[in-house]
This record gives C-alpha cells, sequence and structure tokens, in this order.
C-alpha cells in the first residue's frame, strides 16, 4: 500500500473539519424535514410565520456552513495529498521506474476518503443523539405543535457516504495530477521549473526578501490562515447575537465551531510553514539570527493576511445577521433590528490577537530549541 493507515491518522484536520459540517448540516437539515411533516397541522398565523422563518434559517445555516467548511475540507485534502506527494517523491519515482502506471498508483490515494467517512459519520451519530434537545430548543415558544425526530436514510447517505466517495474520488483526480512528473524527476526529487522575473525586491533586505518570498511560493497556507481567521471572527462575533436571533444553544454551537475551525487551520498552516523552512531557519542561526529574527521572516508576512481574514469576518457576519433580521425574521414579532456590535469586535480582535502572538512565542520557543546539528544531518 502506498498510502499507510498510519499516514491516514495524521489527517486529523480534515476529520475535524468534515465531522463539524456534517453536525451541523444534520441537525438542521433533519429538523427541516421533519417540519415539513407537519406543514398541514400547523393552523395559526404566528405558527405560519415562525414555521416559515425555522425553515428558511435552517436551509440557510446548512448552506453556509456546509459551503464554508466543503471548500475548507476541499483544500486541506489537496493539501494533504501535495504535502505526502513532495515528502514520497523518491518512493513514488521508483514505482512509476518499476512500470506502474500513473492512475495505478494514484488510486491507492482514494484511502483519504476514510478519514472524511470517520469525520463525517461520526458528526452524523453526534447530530442524532443531540437532536431530542435541539428540537426541543428550536420549539421552546411552542408555536409548532409536537414531533419527534425521525430518521431519514437519503439525508445519511447525502451527508455521510457521498462526501466520502466525492473526496477519495478528489484524492485520486489530485494526486493523477501531481504525479505527472517522469519517474527519473520524481526520484531526483525535482519540481516542474518555472520561470520568475526578476523583480526590485531583489534589492530589499535579506529578511524582508524572505518575508515576501515565503508568502509568494505558499499561496494555500496564505488562504488556511486568512480563512481561519475570518472563522475565528465572523463567528465568534456571531455568536453573541445568536440569543436573540436564534437561541444560547445556536450561539454556543456557532463560537465553537469558530474556534475549532481557527484553531485547526491556524495549526496546520503555520506547523507546515515551519516544517518547509527547517532549513532555511537553521542556516540563519549559522549566521547569527536569533529565534525571534527567524519567526519573522518565516511567519511574519503572514500577519496583515490574518488581519484581512479578521476584517472580512467582522463584515461578512454583520451583512448575514442584517440579512437574517431583515428577509428571514422580518414578519416575527419581538426580533429587534440588527446593529453592529462594536463592542464584541474589539472583544474578539483582543482575543484574536493574544491567540496570534501565542502562536508566534510559542514557535519563537521552540524554534530555539531546535538542534542545528540534527537538522543538517538529516
Amino acid at each position: 500500500m502506498i498510502v499507510s493507515f498510519k499516514d491516514i491518522f495524521k489527517m486529523t484536520g480534515i476529520l475535524i473539519v468534515s465531522f463539524c459540517a456534517v453536525f451541523v448540516c444534520a441537525l438542521f437539515l433533519n429538523f427541516y424535514l421533519d417540519v415539513l411533516g407537519i406543514e398541514d397541522m400547523i393552523t395559526t398565523e404566528t405558527g405560519k410565520i415562525f414555521y416559515e422563518a425555522q425553515c428558511n434559517t435552517a436551509k440557510m445555516v446548512s448552506a453556509l456552513s456546509g459551503g464554508c467548511l466543503l471548500l475548507t475540507t476541499v483544500v486541506l485534502l489537496c493539501f494533504y495529498v501535495g504535502h505526502y506527494i513532495d515528502t514520497h517523491k523518491k518512493q513514488l519515482g521508483i514505482l512509476k521506474a518499476l512500470g506502474y502506471s500513473r492512475i495505478a498508483i494514484a488510486k491507492d490515494f482514494s484511502v483519504f476518503g476514510f478519514v472524511v467517512l470517520a469525520g463525517t459519520g461520526l458528526g452524523y451519530f453526534c447530530a442524532h443523539l443531540l437532536m431530542p434537545y435541539f428540537y426541543k430548543v428550536q420549539n421552546k415558544e411552542k408555536y409548532l405543535p409536537q414531533f419527534e425526530v425521525a430518521y431519514h436514510p437519503g439525508l445519511c447517505m447525502a451527508l455521510v457516504v457521498f462526501p466520502a466517495v466525492f473526496f477519495a474520488l478528489l484524492a485520486v483526480g489530485y494526486s493523477f495530477h501531481r504525479l505527472k512528473l517522469p519517474a527519473l524527476s520524481l526520484i531526483r526529487e525535482k519540481t516542474v521549473q518555472r520561470v520568475v522575473k526578476a523583480k526590485k525586491e531583489s534589492d530589499l533586505p535579506f529578511l524582508t526578501e524572505l518575508k515576501k518570498g515565503n508568502v509568494r511560493q505558499r499561496k494555500s497556507l496564505v488562504f488556511f490562515i486568512t480563512f481561519a481567521v475570518f472563522c475565528f471572527s465572523s463567528m465568534m462575533q456571531m455568536s453573541g447575537s445568536m440569543d436573540e436571533l436564534g437561541s444560547r444553544m445556536m450561539g454556543i454551537m456557532t463560537m465553537s465551531i469558530g474556534v475549532v475551525l481557527a484553531c485547526v487551520t491556524l495549526f496546520i498552516a503555520t506547523t507546515s510553514v515551519m516544517k518547509a523552512n527547517e532549513k532555511t531557519i537553521t542556516m540563519m542561526r549559522v549566521f547569527g539570527y536569533d529565534a525571534k529574527d527567524c519567526t519573522k521572516a518565516v511567519l511574519g508576512g503572514y500577519r496583515p493576511w490574518a488581519y484581512l481574514g479578521f476584517a472580512l469576518g467582522s463584515v461578512y457576519q454583520y451583512v448575514l445577521l442584517k440579512f437574517a433580521v431583515r428577509v428571514i425574521f422580518a414578519d416575527m414579532e419581538g426580533i429587534p433590528d440588527y446593529q453592529f456590535d462594536f463592542p464584541a469586535m474589539c472583544i474578539t480582535l483582543i482575543v484574536f490577537v493574544l491567540l496570534y502572538e501565542a502562536v508566534q512565542f510559542v514557535y519563537t520557543r521552540n524554534m530555539a530549541k531546535v538542534s542545528v546539528k540534527e537538522i543538517m544531518l538529516e
């Protein structure tokens, strides 16, 4: 087997993200399907308005959270597959030299689908355990007739099985694309060479040029960090408004998913950057640069993108909640008009700065402990 189960266990980020996606979508979509079954039993005008609001909320939350988490999982999977190929070029090149075709090697990457299957299956199972309480919270005002949680096989297939199959095929297709290099190039660990035009940045100081080069060469990590902070910013600020617009349970769920996504993606991105620059960091230390200079050069270039993600998340949550109040809850009584919560943004910004700078501090400490001799002997 080209990809062992030991390699699969390293993909905890995909498992966590797929778990969050299915957990949220299963709760709201199952509730939506069950509510559809009691539409004819609703006789009061208030009940009908509440019914429409609940249906619209379920569809909006499922589409937005599911769509964002789907995009995150796609990028994470492509990143993991690409990283595996980059670190196993010699083994894969030897297999091609022995006569294995590109598709024969690529199809073994379908095992990555098991990670998604584990995440979606666990998310669906946990959602069903929580559904009785979730239904009670959603109908706490008793606007809807009482109804029980029903099991929908089609929803299970759509949220558990189909994503696993899709991501297994995606892993095969992406690995097939990445394995287009000749066997000899893989054995020599060569990559596709691109012609890069000379830029004025060549006259910049070494640390500044290194910082900009790291960002240019790792655009997927730019996305990771920006998206991680985007999720953290939008969901942390949004969670404070969920008590009025939804329920405390929705607020806790929103905050938890935002924090988990931010921590997972930020950890993966930062660790990947540090691993990819171990030798560069070692050489910098040999030439007299301290750990703080190394951190600034390797991670400093991503800081503006992190703050951009925070700003985008703040705007996104405001527009989304404003839309929800004016469209989804337009006919509901007692729903106040949503205004931008500046204190909540300031608190979230302070928490984010502390979290981000804590990550930088931890990696600076770890960088100072790296043995130059061990890295040079690898």
